[in-house]
């Protein structure tokens, strides 16, 4: 056997071997570039709704109360006009019972709901614009609403809607508005500014039973990469001197308008993305649904 063809059989295994090399660390950049896109987006499970108020201001003092406990909770008004507070994202029922329990036994509450992970407070919408009183407070949508990422909590893939699955997005944007004139504190009196807005839109998208990371800079990371040209109800828009720099988010709903809290204490409003300030300062948006 002549030293040539044993050179040319190893420059061939190490071709293949190099070849099989590149193809691994393409294979891993794509998975890596996924767990990125993924991180923070999950579905929501067990929560716990607590409270009967006709005054909003006594839905924020409760929830200033268990937030000032380390619990991210937050207040909503239902179709019939009463203000609740929820929070938690617990795998199962119990747990989200026994947290609740132990709130009544520290004479935090009195009563409370656990709300199951495939329940959307709000029916779907018919059209767009603040929406008239429903028959019924709480529907259960025959498909839970997913996200276009893999779970992180359970390992789960959450695959992109069809067509046909009602569009969570629209719901996301018909949920946004209830909350228009709502004065809206999330987080106390010591949380840097700018936590408000994300929260606002964090508690929108919990409502649709989905859990999206907490500040605007970690929501802008996840989800699906929107251009200002294709945005749809429900998306996230948000704006600031750069990406690195965000810092307000708000929630489309169409015909140029988004949902946002402006600062904090403020009533929640209705701003159009046109706007010169906005305009000035849109970063890009993002879409989970």
């Amino acid at each position: 056997m002549s030293a040539g063809y044993i050179t040319l059989v190893t420059n061939r295994h190490s071709m293949k071997r190099l070849i099989f090399s590149l193809s691994l660390i393409a294979l891993l950049t794509a998975v890596t570039a996924q767990g990125a896109k993924s991180s923070g987006l999950t579905r929501l499970g067990f929560a716990i709704q607590m409270g009967a108020f006709s005054d909003v201001k006594n839905a924020e003092r409760l929830a200033a109360t268990l937030q000032s406990k380390g619990i991210e909770a937050f207040y909503y008004r239902k179709d019939s006009g009463i203000y609740a507070v929820r929070f938690g994202d617990y795998p199962t029922k119990d747990l989200a019972r026994n947290a609740a329990k132990k709130l009544v036994a520290e004479h935090l509450i009195t009563s409370f709901y656990v709300a199951p992970p495939n329940e959307v407070v709000f029916a779907q919408p018919k059209g767009a614009g603040i929406q008239k009183l429903l028959p019924d407070e709480i529907k259960n949508l025959p498909n839970h609403p997913t996200a276009v990422v893999p779970a992180v909590k359970d390992e789960q893939p959450l695959a992109k809607p069809a067509k046909s699955i009602s569009d969570m997005g629209a719901i996301a944007a018909r949920t946004a508005e209830r909350f228009v004139g709502i004065p809206y504190r999330w987080g106390g009196d010591n949380v840097v500014e700018g936590l408000d807005c994300s929260g606002f839109a964090r508690a929108v998208y919990n409502l649709c039973g989905l859990n999206i990371p907490r500040t605007s800079r970690e929501q802008f990371k996840a989800g699906e990469l929107i251009s200002k040209s294709d945005l749809k109800d429900g998306d996230l828009v948000f704006f600031g001197a750069s990406a690195d720099k965000i810092n307000h988010v708000g929630i489309y709903v169409g015909e140029g308008k988004f949902v946002h809290a402006p600062r904090r204490g403020e009533d929640i409003r209705i701003s159009a993305v046109g706007e010169s300030y906005f305009e000035k300062r849109f970063v890009g948006a993002r879409r989970y649904f």
